[in-house]
Parts: C-alpha cells; structure tokens; sequence
C-alpha cells in the first residue's frame, strides 16, 4: 500500500467518523422540532377554544358600539313679551341655577300698562255700583209708574161715570124737549156737558195709555240694568272679572320683565346685547343642564335583538379615557332609524338598491352621583357596553 493510499484511508476514517455524530445532531432536531409544532398547535387550539367559550357564554352577551354621543333636553330662553334689553347678567359657560335671573327688559311700558289696567278695574267698580245704585232708582220709579198707572185708570172711571151720567142727561131732556117741557137753551146745555164727558173719557183713555206704556217702559229698563248685575256680586260682575283679567295680564307682563333660568346648567349661545329690541319668542340663550346629560349610542339594527329597557350600561368617554367608566341603564329605543328622521330620507325605492345596516337611537341615562363628580357636556364621544345578560329573550 502506497502512502497516498493511507492518506486516502485515514481521511474516509476522519470523515466518517465525524458525519456520525453530525447525523445523530439533525435526528435529534427533527424530533424537537416536531414536539414545539405539536405543542404550538395545542396552545392554538386552546386558545381558540377557551376564545370560543368566552365568546359564546360571555361576550356575545354584550353588545357595543363607539358610535355614541352625550345629549341633554336643553332649555332655550325666549322673552314672553317684546322690549329692550336692559340688563344681560350671564355669559358663556357660566353656570346658572334654576330662577336665577339671566336677562332684564326695560319695564317702563309694562308699569303704564298695569297702571291703566288698575285704573279700568276702578272704573269697572264703580260702574257696576251704580248699575246696582241705576236698579234701585228704577225700582222707586217703577212704583210711581204703578201708581199714575192707577191713576189714570181712576180718572178714566171717572170720565165713563160721567159720560154715562151726561148722556142719561141728554136722553131725558132730548125726550122732554119734544113736550116742551125743556127749553132749548137747557136741551143744549145738556148737549155740550155730554160732548165734554165724551172728551174727557177720550183724554182719560189716552192719559191711561201713557201711563201704562211709561210702566212697560220703566219695566223693561229695569229688567235691562238687572241684566247686568243678575246672579253676580260686585266682585264677580262680568265687567269687574273682565278688568280684573286685564289688569292681572298686567302685571304677569311686569314680572316678565325680569327673565330667569328654567333649569339649573350651563350658558351656551349667548345672543342677547344690552340695547337689543327683543321680539316675543327670538332666542336669547340655551341653558344646558348637565346634570342631566344622557347619552344617545347608535347601535347597529343586527345588534338590538337581545337589548331591552332597563338593562345595565358602562359607558366610557374620550374626555376621561377609560380610566372613568360611567354606569348607566337604557330607558328608551328610539322610534325610527337616524336615516328615517335626516333632512333628506333616504330612497330606496330604485333599481340600483345596496343594502345598508342601519343603525338606531338608544338613550342611556347616567347615574347622577358619577356626572356629579366628573360633569359632561353634550355632544362628546363615548363608548357604550350593553349587558344583555337579564333579557335574553
């Protein structure tokens, strides 16, 4: 064997004996490789379980959205009369209780007017008394009517007693005067005294015919001024309950001078000027009430099937990030989609129709102790969490 034959064999010995252990080292590796691929894929399937079971019994019984937005039935302030503005005592973002005073009218046209109304209510005062002082006087005239009425009928017997008296007279001597046992002269004296009873029963019969019209005439104008003040007093006489109104309008006009805060809150969109001519219903200012903000979260219509009122609610803001959560309860779905109410509905009616989730109004009121301590306004963000768990009907 020649020396370039050893060398070729000790080096097929070297090379095999190093390529065993190399060999034994990627068997080794394979099977570990093996374990952490089985061993990942049990983590994986745990996990997706465990992430299935939470979801099934836990989480899908919650529902939430960011699309949501704190809200409050704020109050604008409007005047009730027109007039110029005096006084302006708030500004933006003050804070306002309820009835404080927010604006001042000039009073000086509602002061002449409650002052003529105080007067009209005097004159309607004495106007009714002296219906009542008109009736009483009616009443006395009354009688004295009553009383020429009889009268007059006294005196018309009277005429009729005598026409009777002178024409019996005229009979006799008008039958004797054909004997001549009556003379002419006394034929005609007979005559006249029967022409004057005849007047007279005319003038009486004409004297009670005035009488009793003057009595029908007293009558009805006393029936007319009893009109006026039948079944009332003085203090409930139509005309003096009339005045009174007036005058009472008067003086709600007066206070309506002085216009307060209806709800305690915050000054927003202050657009009253000292100076201004202000008309009856022009806005002046909104106060919001923060202490009663809601918020109104936009769920989408696939996730409202499971939500009732009175369920539990947390809602996040981005004012506080979400190291505040607020505790509220839904009171109230609302009655159409936001697209149902736009300026411009939607049309759906064409050809070219896609189908688009809608989403609906849900209204969640906070608890008020957790507004307290940190107050929102309206219109922020918020994050709402619906817990479906006590209806699941």
């Amino acid at each position: 064997m020649t020396k370039m034959d050893m060398e070729r064999l000790e080096s097929a010995a070297a090379t095999a004996a190093a390529s065993g252990p190399a060999a034994a080292a990627g068997t080794n590796d394979g099977a570990r490789r093996k374990r952490l691929f089985a061993a990942l894929g049990g983590v994986i399937a745990v996990c997706a379980f465990g992430y299935g079971g939470y979801s099934y019994f836990y989480a899908s019984r919650f529902v939430s959205t960011e699309n949501a937005y704190t809200a409050a039935e704020t109050a604008q302030v409007t005047p009730a009369i027109a007039g110029i503005v005096r006084e302006v005592r708030v500004t933006d973002t003050q804070q306002v209780e309820a009835g404080e005073i927010v604006v001042v009218l000039d009073d000086t046209d509602a002061r002449l007017a409650l002052a003529q109304a105080d007067a009209d209510l005097g004159r309607a005062v004495r106007r009714v008394r002296s219906y009542v002082a008109t009736d009483k006087g009616l009443a006395a005239q009354l009688a004295s009517r009553f009383s020429e009425e009889t009268h007059a009928a006294a005196q018309l017997a009277a005429a009729n007693a005598d026409f009777a008296r002178a024409k019996i007279d005229l009979e006799r001597r008008e039958a004797l005067a054909e004997s001549g046992s009556v003379s002419g002269d006394e034929l005609t004296k007979a005559r006249n005294a029967f022409e004057s009873a005849k007047a007279n029963v005319a003038a009486g019969l004409a004297v009670a015919d005035q009488s009793r019209a003057n009595y029908a005439a007293t009558v009805g104008s006393r029936e007319a001024n009893a009109a006026l003040i039948a079944d009332a007093t003085e203090d409930a006489n139509p005309e003096v309950v009339l005045a009174r109104a007036r005058r009472d309008q008067a003086e709600v006009n007066l206070g309506r001078t002085v216009i307060r805060a209806p709800v305690a809150g915050v000054v927003a969109r202050r657009q009253v000027q000292v100076g201004q001519q202000v008309q009856v219903g022009s806005p002046l200012l909104i106060v919001v009430p923060i202490s009663q903000v809601h918020v109104d979260a936009n769920f989408k219509e696939v996730q409202l099937h499971r939500v009732r009122i009175g369920q539990s609610v947390k809602v996040v803001s981005d004012l506080y990030g979400r190291s505040v959560t607020y505790h509220g309860v839904v009171t109230g779905l609302s009655g159409g989609t936001g697209s149902t109410f736009a300026a411009i509905p939607a049309q759906n009616a064409t050809g070219n129709w896609i189908k688009v989730v809608q989403r609906l109004p849900v209204r969640i009121a906070l608890d008020e102790g957790e507004l307290a301590a940190r107050p929102l306004q309206i219109g922020l963000s918020m994050s709402a969490v619906v817990d479906t768990r006590d209806h699941n009907g």
